[in-house]
């Protein structure tokens, strides 16, 4: 898995992309970007607390997550995001969103 290639962006075309969809992707990245265990990537687990995601880590999350939902993300929208869950809803309405929205 060292060499894997990186998440192809969702193509929210036309396909549905289920929350679990969007949970398989965070935790590919998570385990390339921070070298977290695949296993300990659940909805309930704490970002910081259960992650070890710091301030710094989240925004390097976030730059990663950009291009697998082929928009911006607007910070505002991660200022809650405290858990998996979170950060998995959270890309699961920006993904349903229309451009003109």
């Amino acid at each position: 898995m060292d060499n894997a290639a990186p998440p192809e962006p969702i193509d929210t075309r036309g396909a549905v992309l289920t929350q679990q969809d969007i949970l398989i992707r965070l935790r590919l990245i998570l385990h390339e970007t921070f070298e977290i265990d695949g296993a300990r990537v659940v909805p309930e687990a704490r970002l910081n607390e259960d992650l070890d995601i710091d301030s710094i880590d989240a925004v390097d999350l976030i730059v990663k997550l950009k291009p697998l939902v082929g928009k911006r993300l607007r910070p505002e929208v991660f200022k809650s995001v405290r858990t998996v869950g979170d950060v998995v809803e959270a890309l699961h309405a920006l993904v349903g969103e229309t451009d003109d929205s």
